[in-house]
């Protein structure tokens, strides 16, 4: 559909230069295990990445306890270029259905 993906984990989402867009991306997708402890981190750098790069960002965040108690409270959310917030899901077990367009990357 002419998207061009470019997938992270949640380590690479801390240094911008393992994420810089060259050109080469539309979207950055970033799958994650990333505790409470830090969510604030992880929602701040995922509208960075997306204004600094000028690309829908997507993160997707675990939810729940694991084995060493350690919470995930989800946070999963989609940023347009701008770094603003288009979707979100919070700590409950979901699947959303987000339309994002291409076509506005062109004109921001």
């Amino acid at each position: 559909m002419g998207w061009r993906i470019r997938p992270i984990i949640c380590y690479d989402l801390r240094f911008p230069v393992f994420c810089r867009n060259n050109d080469d991306y539309d979207s950055l997708i970033c799958v994650a295990n990333w505790p409470e402890a830090r969510i604030q981190a992880w929602d701040s750098l995922l509208s960075a990445r997306a204004i600094e790069n000028m690309a829908y960002t997507i993160g997707v965040n675990r939810v729940g306890r694991d084995a060493y108690r350690l919470q995930y409270p989800g946070h999963s959310a989609i940023y347009n270029a701008m770094g603003d917030r288009e979707g979100f899901l919070d700590e409950d077990q979901a699947i959303a259905h987000i339309v994002i367009d291409k076509s506005k990357l062109e004109t921001t």
